[in-house]
């Protein structure tokens, strides 16, 4: 029976279908409900990682033990796990090994706009990329027998627009494959430099018979239209494309490395006019340009920023757009906020009242960098806010080590946090780090990690003591404050900065959206208690609002943490029913 499916589930669909039965990832939107939507087939083991890096590493080590295997990130996290994407190439697979990449085109999510088509050509891997939900279950299922069809692993890349949108799919029944037996091979596996030598000619012969087999594969397709405009494009720009251009001839592209040659060149000589449509960079039109394909428009037409859609595709050719209704007013902004309730924002309100620089990190807790908190100065990836702290203080000497601390998540200090960490104990560093336990991943959705004590499946398992990596790292002084204990929190941080040595803070509070996480009744603030002060408007709360010269909270939104009453110098600020 058919069924309406996103694409990440799709793809979770195809890898129960194909047999798969190892998956490891570390969650990053748009990619992390593939591996949530896996777990829930007991054919197939799941489990979230610490890291990207380390999930490849375990989806090749099952590959090789002969399993069919998988691995999902988000585009940032194909970053960090570049180093054995590369190596894997050149040993191949056992059982076969797909590894999904979601882009963020658009950055909706992300610190970045990242083309991870680039990866695929350097590190010289096949990569599939489907259009829809149909697409997203079948081609999961063709990349697993490409993948040991030629002995390599294949990359399957989605993005925003397909992993969360919703399609028709056919769900079919599983494919049971028995491990492939293990045999010794150094000269496969141990990527020493006499064998990896050996292993490159491999390689290559291997792009050569993949480049061969992109000219006549199924997975890219001619769809004939009027001969006046061909359109050569992939992914979800192909949906932009026939809903803008249906009589128009279309080559679609469903393995977008190795690039064909001549189906393009065939394809070109069939229409009058040639575009190019792709997001990001101008892959498909570098690729045809360099073998001498004329292309009428690409990139000069659709831009290098941001994600296509119906309407840009549409206003770039030159086609009339709708009409827009105008409601004679304008929509108010809303820009993300932390929770109302959530631990990080007493946090960033006394991180803000000390005026200390602060180095940030990826995670909910970005959001400290917006006013009216404005605590956080630098975010650049995950893991970085330790590593910069320690370069900015040591650089800028002691009296900066006074005034700069670094804020870090819990699954992300288990993520890339402690190698950091060790760098500043290592070099003598003084440096004071915040590791903000929320007691989950908070920004992906609530997934466990190592510091939780449960698995991807909920499962009890050992649960890791931030306090005792800490202090294994290095670090004597380790001090742990409740966030919204505002007297506590200052008292600490004043006490780690003018420490001449090392020290960690961890700021302990659940998550305010955790199921175990009672709200407790909604405060209120009594018209006439009110001074008009502004003071609580200072944390930046989504549930206190301030209209006519006075604050009032929103019932429906406030969970009670209390945290205002604390910014109240006047008592106006209680629990219904308590007077002041």
């Amino acid at each position: 029976m058919n069924e309406l499916m996103l694409g990440n589930k799709a793809i979770a669909r195809g890898l129960y279908e194909a047999g798969c039965r190892f998956v490891s990832s570390y969650p990053g939107t748009p990619s992390t409900e593939i591996t949530e939507e896996v777990s829930v087939f007991p054919e197939v083991y799941a489990e979230w990682a610490p890291n990207e890096k380390v999930a490849c590493e375990a989806a090749v080590g099952a590959s090789i033990g002969g399993a069919r295997s998988f691995c999902a990130m988000k585009h940032v996290g194909l970053n960090v796990a570049a180093d054995p994407l590369f190596t894997a190439a050149y040993t191949g697979v056992n059982g076969g090994l797909v590894i999904c990449v979601a882009d963020d085109q658009g950055m909706h999510s992300s610190q970045n706009e990242q083309d991870s088509r680039h990866y695929a050509a350097s590190a010289k891997l096949p990569m599939l990329e489907p259009s829809d939900s149909a697409e997203c279950l079948a081609f999961t299922k063709e990349a697993f027998d490409l993948s040991e069809a030629f002995d390599t692993p294949v990359m399957l890349r989605t993005c925003t627009r397909v992993a969360h949108s919703q399609s028709i799919v056919e769900p079919g029944e599983r494919q049971e494959r028995p491990l492939k037996e293990y045999v010794k091979n150094p000269q496969k596996y141990v990527m020493m430099p006499a064998n990896a030598i050996g292993r490159h000619v491999v390689v290559e012969e291997r792009m050569k018979a993949l480049s061969e087999l992109a000219e006549t594969t199924p997975l890219n397709r001619v769809e004939p239209g009027d001969g006046k405009i061909g359109f050569v494009t992939a992914g979800i720009c192909y949906q932009y494309v026939r809903e803008c251009f249906p009589h128009a001839s279309v080559l679609k592209l469903g393995m977008i490395h190795p690039l064909p040659v001549k189906l393009i060149a065939d394809f070109a000589a069939t229409v009058e006019t040639l575009y190019v449509v792709e997001e990001l960079d101008p892959v498909i039109e570098t690729h045809c340009l360099a073998n001498g394909i004329r292309v009428d428009g690409g990139k000069n037409l659709f831009g290098l920023l941001g994600e296509l859609s119906q309407g840009r595709v549409a206003n770039a050719m030159g086609l009339p757009l709708p009409a827009s209704a105008d409601f004679g007013e304008l929509t108010p902004a809303r820009p993300p906020v932390l929770c109302p309730g959530c631990p990080h924002r007493g946090l960033f309100y006394m991180l803000n009242k000390l005026k200390l620089t602060v180095t940030g990190d990826i995670g909910c807790y970005t959001l400290g960098a917006l006013a009216p908190l404005s605590a956080i100065d630098t975010t650049i990836c995950m893991g970085a806010s330790i590593s910069t702290l320690h370069g900015f203080n040591t650089v800028r000497g002691g009296e900066s080590a006074r005034s700069t601390v670094a804020v870090i998540g819990d699954s992300t200090f288990m993520h890339s946090g402690i190698t950091s960490l060790i760098d500043i104990t290592y070099n003598k560093g003084i440096s004071t780090v915040l590791i903000l336990d929320n007691s989950i991943t908070g920004m992906t959705g609530h997934q466990q990690n190592p510091t939780t004590g449960l698995t991807l499946k909920n499962q009890p398992t050992p649960q890791v003591s931030i306090e005792a990596v800490c202090k294994a790292a290095g670090v004597d002084r380790i001090q742990v404050v409740d966030p919204n204990d505002l007297t506590a929190l200052e008292t600490v941080l004043k006490e780690e900065l003018a420490a001449p040595e090392p020290s960690v803070v961890i700021t302990r509070r659940p998550c305010a959206l955790l199921k175990s996480v009672k709200a407790m009744p909604a405060l209120v603030i009594p018209e006439d208690d009110c001074k008009g002060c502004r003071a609580c408007m200072k944390i930046g709360c989504s549930a206190i609002h301030f209209e006519n010269g006075k604050a009032g909270i929103d019932e429906t939104l406030c969970v009670g943490c209390e945290l205002c009453i604390q910014m109240c110098v006047f008592g106006a600020i209680r629990f219904r029913g308590v007077t002041a």
